[in-house]
């Protein structure tokens, strides 16, 4: 299959406060953000037109740059009407929204305090995440290598662009042993997330068990998916899980802006299989994104 590169596509990009052509969207190879990784990101979908929970987004954006020690130079609700403004001129109904802040050209080093801060939002198509047999089935995981670091060595309540390198890595390597993703640890050993989403694990005792996020994203659609088993009346335990508790899972399902609710079938020697409780986050998951009750970019 020929892919579309990026940089050569029709439409718009929203680019430090103005709509300008697609391929007119350049950065200098001297940007700070391109040798130190000084940047932060989000990513949202829409559905029918709507972005879903666009505001909670906008907010961490916001919330990872102030981490990484800079501000970006336009309020939530500028990104907001920006991130509508986009959505409408692209036409997209069901897509994928991705903003952007970094640090510039300014100064070259290590230290950038001067740098000036830029603001960029991309929106395009975007399918199902997994194709619907593997998501039917559960996606198969590999256990990767890299494990997410402490606190106490990188800041990982932002969404910073430099700690998904270790992410790319794991994920290269699952899909070269034919996997659709890895299962990372922390720096502790305990379980901790996929590349790009958090984990659930359906236990014998019929509780959800799933990781404390306190070296990782406690991600937006995580607490969605919470929610909506809470209203199920299933009960949420937040907790230390060691890789082998994963023995006592009869179900596994992972979650995430890209990933939605997909169901696991295996993590290394851990066999699971895609269950009732899956199934139904996964269908009231799927009915809240696409307006029944969904939170959209107001």
């Amino acid at each position: 299959m020929s892919l579309i590169p990026f940089d050569d596509r029709d439409g718009f990009i929203w680019f430090d406060g103005r709509l300008i052509d697609w391929r007119d969207a350049k950065l200098h190879v001297l940007s700070h953000a391109l040798h130190y990784a000084s940047s932060v990101f989000e990513g949202e979908r829409v559905y029918s037109g709507s972005i879903f929970k666009s505001r909670e987004h906008t907010q961490r954006l916001h919330k990872s740059a102030h981490i990484l020690g800079f501000e970006i130079p336009y309020s939530v609700e500028q990104i907001e009407a920006a991130q509508r403004e986009l959505v409408t001129a692209m036409g997209i109904v069901d897509g994928y929204v991705r903003p952007i802040a970094w640090r510039g050209t300014e100064m070259m080093g290590v230290s950038a305090q001067e740098a000036k801060i830029h603001l960029a939002i991309a929106v395009w198509e975007w399918p199902s995440y997994f194709d619907a047999e593997a998501k039917m089935k559960g996606i198969h995981l590999g256990i990767a290598k890299w494990r997410r670091p402490s606190p106490a060595s990188a800041p990982v309540d932002s969404k910073a662009a430099g700690l998904y390198m270790i992410c790319t890595l794991s994920k290269h390597e699952a899909e070269a042993q034919g996997l659709h993703d890895a299962l990372m640890l922390d720096y502790r050993g305990q379980v901790a997330e996929t590349t790009s989403a958090n984990i659930f694990f359906v236990m014998d005792d019929g509780k959800i068990h799933t990781p404390i996020p306190d070296c990782f994203l406690d991600g937006i659609t995580r607490r969605t998916v919470i929610d909506l088993a809470k209203k199920r009346g299933y009960e949420i335990v937040e907790r230390a899980i060691m890789p082998e508790d994963m023995a006592k899972a009869t179900e596994c399902f992972v979650t995430g802006t890209a990933a939605e609710v997909t169901p696991v079938g295996k993590i290394g020697d851990y066999i699971f299989t895609p269950g009732e409780i899956s199934r139904n986050l996964d269908a009231d998951y799927t009915a809240l994104v696409n307006g029944k009750g969904a939170t959209t970019a107001e």
